[in-house]
């Protein structure tokens, strides 16, 4: 769990899960493009590129290649874990 906190502990990093679970399925030039135009995130492709491996690292996204492109997609799952494991209180309840 310690990765996924990692991993969420950077904005851009946050962005690129945002802007993948809008649209899954995209490559590191059409993320670089959408985090310039749509966030004015203005980071190198290298730059995205370590934080798409971070990302992957803790299980929050996984990668396809297809040919020499490789398509990036949002994994939920982790994030889903983290809601498992501390439940919400039920309003009105005092911790």
């Amino acid at each position: 769990m310690t990765d996924i906190y990692r991993a969420l502990d950077d904005a851009t990093r946050r962005k690129i899960l945002d802007v993948l679970s809008e649209r899954d399925g995209q490559s590191l030039f059409e993320l670089c493009g959408t985090l310039t135009m749509n966030h004015g995130v203005s980071q190198s492709r290298q730059s995205i590129s370590q934080h798409l491996t971070l990302l992957e690292e803790a299980g929050l996204i996984r990668v396809e290649r297809a040919g020499r492109v490789k398509f990036h997609y949002f994994t939920p799952g982790p994030l889903a874990e983290i809601t498992r494991r501390w439940p919400q209180a039920i309003e009105g309840d005092q911790a």
